[in-house]
């Protein structure tokens, strides 16, 4: 049996769970390890920590809600500015060919974090669905957190 060595991850699996919603810590914190790359008066965008694609991004707003029907109308405007920023930011330091952007509103929607509505956005590049999610469940991200931080930070 062939393996593939990423002893990277082991800090993703035995990581302690984070206390309290990671959106609002990651808005409140000062730390460059919590990957905020655009902060608003009304949102926030950050770096998402398990990326399904290099330069994968959340947004959401600063305040903490899961339902959308909840969201003001400035919410709603200062987001999809921060979601265009964003897209500006990836296509300008990364080109990437396309972009999935969506939400998951629960978790029988898929929403890993249910508490705290978030939109994803996902670098799509031609060819990034190769042989290692198909036959072993692995992606492969070639890009180091804290190096795309640094760039999109720019």
């Amino acid at each position: 049996m062939d393996k593939i060595w990423a002893p990277w991850r082991i800090g993703y699996i035995a990581k302690k769970k984070e206390r309290g919603c990671i959106f609002c810590n990651a808005a409140k914190s000062k730390s460059k390890r919590d990957f905020v790359i655009i902060k608003t008066a009304l949102s926030i965008a950050i770096l998402n920590k398990f990326p399904y694609n290099n330069g994968h991004l959340m947004v959401c707003p600063l305040r903490h809600t899961s339902d959308i029907e909840a969201l003001t109308n400035a919410e709603i405007v200062d987001l999809f500015g921060v979601i265009k920023k964003c897209k500006k930011k990836l296509g300008k330091m990364l080109h990437p060919h396309g972009y999935n952007i969506g939400i998951n509103l629960g978790k029988d929607a898929g929403a890993g974090i249910t508490n705290h509505l978030h939109i994803h956005i996902v670098p799509r590049y031609c060819g990034d669905m190769n042989f290692m999610p198909v036959i072993s469940d692995v992606k492969v991200i070639p890009q180091s957190l804290e190096e795309l931080a640094e760039i999109l930070k720019k």
